[in-house]
């Protein structure tokens, strides 16, 4: 079977919808992501291990790691940005300041923290903290 310049020049959209169907349909799968099998990700006394980061079915982006801070440590200097972010602390302490007022987290607690407000966290020690970050949409 031959095909024409034309014939071509039909099918090229098509190829290039369904190319671009393919890159916008990169969804994450379901999963069960073992905290051993994590990479983990070190610096100093901090670590880190990145488990999602990508857009759920609807097409809302996530990331989600979880982080162990050392005694009196801070993962970086208060900030803020766009997208909204909620810490679920799992282990130790954290001190969590929004708007310059701090609060402090045992285990089981939860930050959340709002699109545009400036805040940080702080491990008060005397031990680790270990904490999820569970990030929510994008920053542009």
């Amino acid at each position: 079977m031959t095909y024409s310049r034309r014939d071509l020049g039909m099918l090229l959209p098509v190829l290039a919808a369904a190319g671009a169907s393919a890159q916008t349909s990169s969804k994450l799968p379901s999963h069960v992501y073992q905290f051993e099998d994590l990479p983990v990700r070190t610096n100093g006394q901090n670590q880190s291990r990145a488990v999602l980061n990508g857009e759920t079915h609807s097409g809302f982006f996530i990331e989600v790691h979880i982080s162990d801070l050392g005694a009196g440590l801070s993962p970086h200097p208060p900030h803020k940005h766009v997208h909204e972010e909620m810490v679920l602390l799992l282990e130790g302490q954290l001190d969590a300041t929004v708007g310059g007022q701090t609060s402090r987290m045992t285990p089981g607690s939860i930050a959340y923290f709002a699109s545009g407000d400036e805040h940080g966290t702080r491990n008060p020690g005397p031990g680790r903290a270990r904490y999820t970050v569970l990030a929510l949409g994008h920053d542009s």
